[in-house]
């Protein structure tokens, strides 16, 4: 509903089960009814694309809440940009039960919201904890494996670092991405031109505490963990999955299949013409956003 009067976002934290806080904004609806948690990509912070999807969700009266993950931004945990999937998964749930707390929100009726990396973090987060409604993932990533040849080097490398740590020394960390819009670790977390520039830059757009940086142990963490093994306990969570047609880091085909294999029930919607990082943008997202929106308030009747 354009034009609509929003409220203020708020200043929130939540604990979670091992005692850090999360903090992150609240973006609170005009009446009662549903809300939806959303964190940011792979590294990155609240300040970086979900704020604006947080707002599209508060202009159709669903409360949306959105938070630096932990050891990202202002949210705690060390070492800092420390990428735990696991914990992050876990973390969901701590969100939700914060949320339901919240007098302005059905808390029968909480979704997740999120995209590529962290749209596996929801999926997982969805899987395990039925109190989530529904979980909408937009272009989420379809192989978390690394580059076969720099499997061996990677995981030298972190042990290498753990040793060092031991003894006492600062965690090692790496950029995220190269000058070549690749992840030095060899995960599938690339950049075109475009996406590169704005990684490398957001922290001085709008997003200061972003680093372009993650500890070595985060790909270890990652290669321990099991994302696509997980998702087969989504049964009898729905899921709403947004699939770029011209998507070049996450192929839309692969992402199709990713769903095929989803258990009901499931609904999949391809968007005409966009790309992974452009898919929440343009004059044709207030369409998106609606229908996204109409998704989860449709969930109140069912």
């Amino acid at each position: 509903m354009p034009g609509r009067k929003l409220s203020p976002r708020q200043n929130v934290e939540f604990p979670t089960l091992d005692g850090l806080k999360i903090r992150g904004w609240l973006f609170p609806a005009q009446s009662y009814g549903p809300a939806v948690i959303i964190t940011p990509g792979f590294n990155c912070v609240k300040e970086m694309f979900v704020s604006e999807v947080a707002e599209s969700f508060q202009q159709s009266d669903v409360t949306a809440l959105v938070y630096d993950p932990r050891t990202l931004g202002e949210s705690d945990g060390l070492p800092r940009n420390n990428i735990d999937p696991l914990a992050q998964v876990a973390d969901y749930s701590d969100a939700l039960t914060f949320l339901k707390t919240q007098s302005i929100v059905d808390p029968t009726n909480i979704s997740f919201w999120e995209m590529p990396f962290s749209a596996l973090v929801a999926l997982n987060a969805a899987a395990l904890d039925k109190r989530a409604r529904c979980c909408i993932a937009v272009c989420p990533l379809t192989s978390m494996q690394p580059e076969p040849d720099m499997l061996p080097k990677v995981l030298a490398r972190c042990m290498q670092d753990r040793e060092s740590q031991v003894v006492g020394n600062p965690p090692v960390t790496i950029s995220v991405l190269t000058e070549q819009g690749r992840n030095p670790a060899g995960m599938g977390i690339g950049a075109d031109k475009m996406e590169y520039d704005y990684m490398v830059n957001a922290k001085f757009r709008g997003a200061p505490n972003y680093e372009n940086r993650t500890t070595l142990q985060s790909y270890y963490k990652m290669m321990a963990w099991q994302p696509f093994e997980i998702m087969k306990y989504l049964s009898k969570t729905r899921v709403l999955m947004i699939i770029p047609e011209k998507d070049t880091i996450s192929h839309a085909n692969k992402q199709q299949a990713l769903f095929d294999g989803f258990p009901e029930p499931k609904t999949a919607h391809v968007v005409k013409g966009k790309g992974h990082l452009d898919v929440l943008s343009g004059a044709d997202y207030e369409v998106l956003a609606d229908m996204q929106a109409n998704f989860i308030k449709g969930l109140q009747c069912k």
